[in-house]
């Protein structure tokens, strides 16, 4: 009977440790591959390190990736890799423009799926118009990596200054891109095997096509954040403790995809904990909310953008009356209020 373990594939088809010895067996990767998806004049002048012109203010960021598996419903890690890095520079309204990529790859792990990985972070890099410039592969014996490993790292030149989390004002909307949750639930839906009657995909993208038409309409957004690990909840409890706010956010505002909802209530999660890596919030007056939502909703990947909430909102319910700075209080259909805390330990270890 055939293997189904990807590490039993035949020598000829799989990483060797020779590809990251520095000699032909690794040039001929290099060259044939990486090169070949990331070609641009920077990179292939083969230097030590990238000569760039960088002037102005630029964001810069690093990011490494271990997610389990690494292929998933609407992704990979070469993806998220990109889409990762891309989105981190995006929400400090940085243009991204160069970026590095180190792979970890561990002995014997298929040339094809490798190839597949690579080719979808050249694809996902051409949406941002962003080039990796320079980059490192190391290989590992056996067992020492868990198939692959990528580390990105990016810069960008800062279109709008004084995006930040400590610049949220009374009165300002909070605006979510689009549905929340998904990533965690697709990641959960591969690592557990299930089969559930759903097309439900991670929402891995690149934001930076919405967000640079959201400043392309001079839009006054105080603050914006890709919500990652810990999703909803972590972004605005940290966004409320940097800006000594209060945020009310009504549950029945906030969208979730059914699947979404049904894996929640069958292991006991809260879609607002749950990981994105499509999806992000901002922080705007709330005049130009309406605005805001019309120009996210042309973007497919942000249709279901809503209006969830506000800062330091006027209620007359007591729980959130005394509420202090660097609360997050989220309201029910029904009236009722709570703090919607931190999330506390790891739900899902690995998902980026």
């Amino acid at each position: 009977m055939e293997s189904t373990n990807p590490m039993e594939t035949p020598l000829e088809q799989a990483v060797q440790l020779s590809h990251g010895g520095g000699g032909q067996e690794m040039n001929k990767l290099i060259k044939s591959l990486f090169f070949k998806a990331f070609d641009n004049p920077l990179l292939c002048r083969e230097e030590d390190a990238a000569a760039l012109m960088l002037q102005g203010n630029c964001a810069f960021t690093t990011d490494a990736f271990t997610v389990s598996p690494l292929f998933f419903a609407g992704g990979n890690i070469g993806k998220l890799a990109i889409a990762g890095t891309v989105n981190d520079l995006a929400m400090m309204a940085a243009k991204p423009e160069y970026l590095s990529a180190s792979f970890i790859i561990e002995e014997g792990f298929p040339l094809s799926h490798l190839k597949q990985v690579v080719e979808s972070m050249a694809k996902e890099l051409a949406i941002s118009d962003a080039a990796i410039v320079c980059g490192d592969t190391k290989v590992v014996p056996r067992g020492c990596a868990d198939g692959l490993f990528i580390t990105t790292t990016g810069v960008g030149h800062i279109q709008r200054s004084g995006i930040s989390a400590h610049g949220l004002q009374p009165g300002d909307a909070i605006i979510v891109s689009r549905d929340i949750g998904r990533h965690g639930s697709a990641i959960l839906m591969a690592r557990e095997g299930l089969t559930l009657d759903s097309d439900l995909t991670s929402d891995c993208a690149t934001l930076w096509p919405a967000v640079s038409a959201l400043l392309d309409a001079s839009l006054d957004i105080h603050a914006m954040r890709d919500a990652t690990r810990g999703g909803l909840s972590a972004v605005l409890n940290e966004w409320a403790l940097a800006s000594d706010v209060s945020i009310c956010v009504e549950e029945e505002s906030i969208p979730v995809a059914d699947p979404v909802r049904g894996l929640c209530e069958l292991y006991g999660f809260e879609p607002y904990d749950l990981a994105n890596e499509g999806s992000f919030i901002l922080a705007l007056p709330e005049a130009q909310a309406k605005q805001a939502l019309e120009i996210l909703n042309q973007f497919e990947f942000c249709s279901c953008a809503a209006h969830i909430g506000q800062v330091d909102k006027q209620v007359d319910n007591a729980a959130e009356t005394n509420a202090k700075g660097g609360k997050v209080i989220l309201r029910s259909a029904w009236g009722s209020s709570r703090y919607l805390e931190l999330p506390q330990g790891e739900l899902l270890p690995r998902i980026c």
